[in-house]
């Protein structure tokens, strides 16, 4: 419940301090994030997604739970790159699944320990693991740790809805788009939420 209270504040804040994203919110309606709670999932999910459609990741995802059911770290650790192919997966992408699954077994990366971290430290053990960068980290502490201060600049969606809704003549680049989400803070994860929606 303190996260919803925390959304309330984070709302009548941006509804305060800037017209644009007030105009937004009222357009778009009630803020509705879908948290994922089991945090391997999710960034198993995620990498997965990387680059393909939503639909073609959705499918590989299915296989791939069949594949390896239960889909968890102990289980995923039993295969090599290529037993994970035909889920639709290429080598690379399933060498960043195995990678992830051997992460967490061995400890290195203690995904139920994530939420006591600062953001950057939860971004810096997360790129530690191949073929989640930044933005992937930064996706994750939105959708599974539901942070409210997370800016993810490098998302085209956030930098074409910023684009658009403060008649930019070009994409912002990582400056310009701090610069106009500091009347944001502390709930830029909320704003970025609705950049999203504006373009639906």
């Amino acid at each position: 419940m303190a996260l919803d209270t925390d959304i309330q504040r984070g709302l009548r804040h941006l509804r305060k301090n800037d017209p644009i994203m007030r105009a937004v919110i009222r357009k778009a309606g009630p803020f509705k994030m879908n948290r994922r709670h089991d945090r391997f999932l999710a960034l198993a999910l995620a990498i997965v997604s990387q680059q393909i459609s939503g639909k073609a990741a959705r499918s590989i995802w299915a296989k791939l739970q069949t594949i390896a059911d239960p889909l968890s770290p102990e289980r995923l650790s039993q295969f090599d790159a290529d037993g994970l192919r035909p889920a639709g997966l290429s080598r690379q992408k399933a060498s960043y699944i195995l990678d992830l699954a051997n992460h967490v077994c061995d400890g290195r990366l203690q995904l139920n320990r994530m939420g006591r971290l600062s953001d950057e430290d939860v971004i810096e053990a997360l790129v530690a693991v191949k073929g989640i960068g930044v933005w992937t980290a930064q996706m994750f502490l939105i959708f599974s740790l539901g942070r409210l201060d997370v800016l993810p600049h490098a998302d085209l969606g956030v930098r074409t809805a910023i684009q658009r809704l403060y008649n930019l003549e070009e994409l912002p680049n990582r400056e310009t788009c701090h610069r106009i989400a500091a009347p944001w803070r502390p709930y830029a994860s909320i704003a970025s939420w609705y950049c999203w929606r504006s373009l639906e």
